[in-house]
């Protein structure tokens, strides 16, 4: 019956059937035009382009990704079934079955065949979760074929690309769900089955999931579909895990997705997912640090604060740089500073992320590093304690409820002190925010019990100042009405 099946998808699938693309092995990324795959050559890079192991395979180009004509597609007995010698070759017939593709846009087109393939998914996804049968490497080969040829495929156009948008909170964005999901996610699950078995030999496996595979899957983290992005971090998780040739090699890719988004694109459905992945990476860092890691942190991760949607995934870009200050706490400085430099002007919501993530790096931070930064970080606080915003204003006086953070203040009050006295004097005056007032009063009375000497030298500094302030608004205004009596007279 399977011979039959495979010569009947020699034939030409008529246009009324849609037969789809083989995507298997075409660049991924999103398209919105034809793709041409008519001549393509299975090749992994580790493998050199070996041809299939069996004349039975040699077919499989022929019919790989092709829509079957009704009714050719026929269920194969369940695995428990057959005698344990013949579960190889059913475990490949199962395969082949699973070769083929559906169109998932029409609901009603092919729904017997769909499910068929379906259940073999799902049965192939039980015999390796099992254990009940080491596979065969021509199987591992051909299984490997088979996942690439279902998940690596043309991305649909992003929704910015259809509709125009520029909608930066994903609360409000309609999620998207890929039609083809009831196929794609068990063919992920397998592959996930695959990589964590203990079954699965590292050495004979790295030949199939090899940097060209790894490649492949980063591709797909710009899927909208947040199902498939939470598969893919996953899956990538455990080959960083159990693939330690790989480990540089995916470092270095998921840096040039970085370098891509923030330097020309700024548009990615995955940076998140991706930053998890790197979160739980980065904790495993071996002490001294490798200065590879910490070129990472400068060149990648602090950049990352600067595109504008960077709320979407500031959560997993914290978690990442405070686990670098928490490694190494000499980094502190560098990061306050890479901060500082991506702060954001116009953009409140910004800056109420930035000064969130700075009270988690300051808990880390020691006193020296503290005191290299403490001048332009504390600028930069005076001038978002004044900010009309109450929000921003807000976040930055809740800083004085950190205790680690009040003890290094406490330790460089007479630097700190001269930087924000004006800032507090001016909200205590004259911010609109009851709140924002409220919380000012509380520090100023913290900075006046830590040293009444200091804050009423600061006091004096500053009644000065506003004296020459005031002096040199009554000169110009007294010039100003000179000249106008000087041009009223000449007129």
């Amino acid at each position: 019956m399977f011979n039959k099946i495979m010569k009947r998808g020699h034939r030409k699938v008529p246009k009324s059937d849609g037969a789809t693309v083989d995507y298997a092995y075409a660049p991924t990324g999103r398209s919105s035009g034809p793709v041409s795959t008519s001549n393509v050559v299975v090749n992994h890079a580790s493998r050199g382009g070996a041809p299939p192991v069996s004349s039975q395979l040699q077919q499989l180009p022929a019919t790989a990704g092709m829509v079957p004509l009704p009714g050719t597609i026929e269920n194969l007995p369940m695995f428990r079934d057959v005698p344990v010698a013949e579960r190889q070759s059913l475990f490949l017939r199962k395969l082949q079955i699973c070769y083929f593709q559906f169109d998932f846009l029409d609901t009603l087109k092919m729904v017997r065949e769909k499910e068929i393939k379906r259940q073999t998914l799902v049965e192939l996804v039980e015999f390796i979760q099992s254990g009940s049968g080491k596979i065969s490497e021509s199987n591992q080969e051909e299984m490997i074929r088979m996942i690439s040829l279902n998940i690596f495929r043309c991305l649909p156009p992003a929704s910015h690309e259809n509709t125009g948008s520029e909608n930066l909170d994903p609360e409000e964005e309609e999620s998207y769900l890929d039609p083809s999901w009831p196929h794609l996610q068990l063919a992920y699950e397998l592959l996930l089955r695959y990589v964590v078995s203990s079954d699965t030999d590292t050495k004979i496996a790295k030949r199939y999931i090899d940097h060209s595979f790894v490649l492949k899957l980063l591709d797909l983290f710009d899927s909208e579909d947040m199902r498939e992005r939470e598969y893919l971090k996953t899956i990538l998780h455990r080959i960083y895990g159990k693939f330690m040739v790989h480990r540089p090699f995916i470092r270095k890719a998921i840096n040039n997705i970085f370098y891509r988004f923030i330097y020309e694109t700024e548009r990615h459905s995955g940076i998140g997912e991706l930053l998890e992945i790197l979160g739980s990476i980065i904790n495993g860092f071996a002490l001294p640090m490798k200065e590879e890691h910490k070129l990472f942190l400068v060149r990648a991760l602090i950049p990352l604060h600067k595109p504008k949607t960077v709320a979407i995934y500031h959560q997993q870009l914290s978690y990442c740089i405070t686990q670098f200050v928490e490694k190494d706490y000499k980094l502190a400085d560098t990061v306050i500073r890479g901060l500082l430099k991506y702060w954001p002007v116009t953009n409140c919501q910004k800056e109420v992320l930035f000064l969130g993530e700075l009270e988690e790096v300051l808990e880390a931070t020691q006193a020296a590093e503290f005191q290299r930064c403490m001048v332009p970080l504390f600028r930069q606080i005076a001038r978002c304690l004044n900010s009309s915003h109450f929000q921003v204003a807000e976040r930055a006086l809740f800083l004085w409820n950190n205790e680690h953070v009040v003890s290094l203040i406490a330790q460089n009050r007479k630097v700190i002190l001269p930087i924000i006295f004006e800032a507090l004097e001016k909200n205590i005056q004259s911010h609109w925010n009851q709140a924002v007032h409220g919380l000012t009063v509380n520090v100023r009375k913290m900075f006046f019990e830590m040293d009444v000497e200091l804050f009423e030298e600061c006091q004096r500094q500053y009644t000065e100042r506003e004296a020459k302030a005031i002096k040199l608004e009554e000169q110009r205004e007294q010039t100003w009405q000179r000249l106008s009596a000087a041009a009223a007279q000449e007129g």
